[in-house]
């Protein structure tokens, strides 16, 4: 599998999903190194852009990420990665098992979506 990584200035995004429920659980950026080892280890690992630096998903809350299966879409720059979640299944930094928790109202305008949040 081939992804280009020079679209996203070296990154490709990573959509993890769970392998049994197919519920979406998380999206983060990957560099060639961190799918590298993602691959080589069975277990997710991400490029974090704030640190500038490999982490994998579960090294301090022992919710991991145990990867079942890798496609890559058809540009070949974003990878979808089935997973089974370890630990107490919380994928989120807030606690959640899912990242996206927020549903944004169809016919809203996105200010007053942003005003709501603020409230």
């Amino acid at each position: 599998m081939e992804i280009d990584f020079d679209k996203m200035q070296g990154l490709a995004p990573a959509v993890i999903q769970d392998a049994s429920s197919r519920e979406l659980l998380m999206v983060g950026f990957m560099n060639r190194e961190a799918l590298e080892m993602t691959l080589r280890t069975g277990f997710v690992t991400f490029y974090s852009r704030t640190r500038q630096t490999l982490w994998t998903k579960g090294e301090t809350s022992g919710n991991q990420l145990e990867v079942v299966a890798v496609w890559a879409d058809c540009d070949r720059d974003t990878v979808l990665l089935r997973v089974r979640v370890l630990g107490e299944g919380k994928v989120c930094h807030t606690g959640s098992r899912s990242c996206f928790t927020r549903e944004l109202p169809l016919g809203a305008t996105l200010s007053s979506v942003e005003a709501e949040a603020r409230r």
